[in-house]
């Protein structure tokens, strides 16, 4: 195997970069990014970067002359257009065909967007790219500014936490009943509803956003009856996987393009990885796509050792963490048990200092610890280990969640 190329700008591609020169393989590696950065972390642009307290270092992993020191060619401002497994090729947007030995797809997701009036009007942002969040930050960084948010997804929680910090009015309009029950459940999503609430935030839920507001530029957003006012508008109503590259290509799609653990698509050298990938997961037993950083930090390296031909699965704990105001947040868990699994709560709720286990039968599918910073490895290993736990003892924070571990 003499050329691996890499399609994608974002953390699996960048960790997988890695992982093959550590692994020790000295042949070509060409990555090639439509975006014009050398690839990314998003996590940042939400938080600390888009606040401004931290600068591209604690975004961009590596800078291109990290590449050109490891012999990797990079590509960045350049589209792949076409994809031939049968001929082992890519086309890229200026004609030039590139071969490959084998071939990793990490092209992300793109921001889903709103059918409806004004949304394509300037002043309406999406957040997904390092250049969004540079658009974003010149418009928030001095405060005094009104956003009015659709959607309060994870995203969307985020920036409204960042936008309120940095002295912004904020409105966050959801079409359901509870931001961030399809992640957390009702009873977590009202935990970061009060918290927003504390802060300023105006969040109405079970509203129905109908249009944007505006002219030449969105002046507002229209929902139930009334106009917000609003002099920038974010869409953060969730990401869908990039795959028509691999749906022209003939690779099986849903949701994601379709991998088995060790992230091999149904083409012969073809692997894909991050949020793109809809991998199949061993300890489930079903395909599971995640967008969040942990996921394309590992799935990253199981490519680049699955296209070595090195044994590698795709089988960790999905794993999150958030920063809103004073409140720091991970998460662990499989989100598919997750849903209808009973909740204990272990520590203070209404101080925001507990954690939160999921358990099914007894055992423990899920985990979120709230400013406690000593319990996510515990957490982890209650999970993986899928043994049944006392459900009294689970919930008594004078039982050491260690002394649970059989």
């Amino acid at each position: 195997m003499t050329h691996l190329v890499i399609v994608g700008g974002g953390l699996a591609a960048g960790t997988a970069v890695e992982t093959l020169r550590e692994e020790g393989f000295d042949g070509d590696v060409t990555v090639v990014t439509e975006e014009r950065h050398p690839p990314y972390q998003r996590p940042p642009l939400s938080k600390g970067y888009l606040q401004g307290e931290e600068g591209t270092d604690a975004v961009i992993l590596h800078p291109a002359q990290w590449y050109a020191d490891n012999g990797v060619h990079l590509s960045t401002g350049v589209a792949v257009t076409a994809l031939d497994p049968a001929a082992q090729t890519v086309t890229l947007d200026d004609g030039t065909t590139l071969p490959y030995d084998a071939l990793l797809l990490a092209t992300g997701a793109s921001p889903r967007r709103l059918p409806i009036e004004g949304a394509d009007l300037p002043g309406v942002h999406t957040l997904r790219r390092l250049d969004d969040a540079d658009a974003l930050r010149a418009e928030l960084k001095d405060g005094g500014r009104r956003l009015v948010l659709i959607g309060s997804g994870w995203i969307g929680m985020e920036v409204a936490a960042s936008a309120r910090t940095l002295g912004n009015e904020v409105t966050i309009l959801e079409r359901d009943a509870v931001p961030l029950a399809a992640a957390v459940g009702a009873r977590m999503g009202e935990m970061f509803r009060g918290l927003h609430l504390e802060h300023g935030v105006d969040l109405r839920a079970s509203v129905g956003v109908e249009r944007i507001a505006g002219t030449d530029r969105a002046t507002g957003v229209v929902a139930g009856g009334e106009t917000v006012p609003a002099d920038l508008v974010l869409i953060g109503v969730g990401a869908v996987p990039n795959t028509k590259l691999a749906e022209a290509a003939g690779l099986a799609v849903s949701d994601g393009i379709l991998t088995d653990a060790a992230l091999r698509t149904g083409a012969p050298h073809v692997f894909a990885a991050g949020d793109v990938a809809n991998a199949y997961h061993p300890v489930i037993q079903r395909h599971l796509r995640s967008e969040h950083w942990e996921n394309a930090r590992r799935s990253g390296a199981v490519a680049a050792r699955s296209l070595l031909g090195i044994r590698a699965s795709h089988d960790s704990i999905p794993y999150f963490y958030t920063d809103q105001f004073d409140l720091g947040m991970e998460l662990s868990g499989y989100p598919p048990l997750m849903s209808d699994a009973g909740l204990v709560i272990r520590g203070d709720l209404s101080a925001r200092e507990f954690i939160a286990l999921w358990t099914d039968d007894g055992r423990v599918v899920g985990g979120m610890n709230v400013n406690v910073w000593d319990a996510g490895e515990t957490v982890q290993q209650l999970i993986r280990s899928g043994q049944r736990v006392d459900a009294a003892a689970l919930a008594d924070p004078d039982v050491p969640l260690e002394s649970l571990l059989q």
